[in-house]
């Protein structure tokens, strides 16, 4: 079996991509800091919609899905779950908020990993959570004549718990001798977390709930605001591409992590720059009009009044739906359709 020793990292040089973004995601996660301390109570509802969007788009990655009332009430604990996937839906919604509750009190270490696993599949009918794998599993694609072939073989059931246990040792010891900056860690061990995977299911959802995970416990708290499992879902064939780039090799221990790093890095960095955008939407004390034409402004392409609540959260319902209104009288914006179909756009 393959060994797991971070230290080395410290030794490779990144190129001038990496090392970019790591020094903008640094500049951001500072600014947010201070605007944290300014105005968290105003960014209550951006939780929130961080939360269900989240929910809902690790699930989907994987094909889990429901209709969007039915999220929206799973996610409130309005509801009670009517089948498999609404079942593994609250599960990702729990270990969700035990991340966002609880992740300084969240050591990585494999029984703890082992229980949010557990966690995730609370609510269903299979008795997987919680254990390790017990059957080889495999990486497959589909290609365009729908012949499906193995992209990669992770390591076989017995060989897991040691190899887990092996990460999670020398991720912590590097982190504590702060010789690798966390930007460059984390993604590394998300990479080997899913060329292991350690479950006969949900290693994809664990990997992202792990990756919100590491990042709050290293100060990184934009997916609190901004949805990272959303960005992933909208470009899910960039995540597979970056994968599948950083596997050869791999049991080897030659493979070179650089593609991955890059992807996850662009994604945290989209998200701060999302999270930016908003607080210039919720700073100050413009009339709901100005706020939400500044919002729409920002809009390429059609959106709903959903999007446009979602881009304005310290606006009620009624606020967003009255300012659309007015938009479109005085033709600032175009509505389409009618109903449920409705969307807007610019003139």
């Amino acid at each position: 079996m393959r060994s797991f020793d971070y230290s080395k990292l410290k030794d490779r040089s990144w190129d001038s991509e990496i090392l970019g973004y790591v020094a903008q995601i640094h500049e951001y996660k500072g600014r947010q800091q201070a605007l944290l301390r300014q105005r968290a109570a105003e960014l209550d509802k951006l939780v929130e919609i961080a939360k269900v969007q989240s929910t809902e788009a690790s699930n989907e990655i994987e094909g889990i899905r429901t209709t969007n009332t039915r999220l929206k009430q799973l996610c409130a604990d309005k509801t009670t779950p009517r089948n498999r996937d609404e079942k593994e839906i609250m599960g990702y919604r729990d270990v969700l908020n035990t991340i966002h509750e609880n992740y300084e009190y969240i050591p990585l270490r494999s029984n703890y990993i082992l229980q949010l696993h557990r966690d995730l599949y609370q609510y269903s009918e299979k008795s997987i959570g919680g254990k390790f794998k017990n059957t080889q599993n495999y990486i497959s694609a589909t290609d365009g004549n729908g012949n499906t072939f193995v992209l990669f073989t992770p390591l076989p059931p017995y060989e897991t718990p040691d190899a887990i246990g092996q990460i999670c040792d020398s991720y912590n010891r590097v982190m504590d001798t702060q010789e690798i900056d966390p930007l460059i860690l984390i993604p590394v061990f998300i990479h080997d977390f899913l060329c292991i995977h350690p479950f006969n299911d949900g290693n994809g959802r664990m990997s992202r709930l792990l990756t919100t995970l590491l990042l709050y416990r290293s100060g990184y708290f934009v997916g609190r605001y901004i949805s990272l499992e959303s960005k992933i879902a909208r470009n899910k064939n960039l995540y597979y591409d970056a994968l599948e780039a950083c596997q050869g090799g791999w049991h080897e221990g030659t493979d070179d992590p650089t593609p991955f790093i890059k992807y996850l890095l662009a994604v945290i960095l989209a998200a701060y720059r999302e999270f930016d955008e908003r607080m210039e939407l919720v700073e100050g004390k413009r009339p709901a009009l100005e706020v939400v034409r500044q919002a729409a402004e920002r809009k390429l392409g059609k959106f709903t009044k959903a999007d446009m609540m979602e881009m304005c959260p310290t606006l009620s319902k009624t606020s967003v739906e009255s300012s659309i209104k007015k938009l479109v009288d005085e033709g600032f914006l175009v509505k389409h359709g009618s109903g449920r179909a409705t969307f807007y756009t610019r003139t």
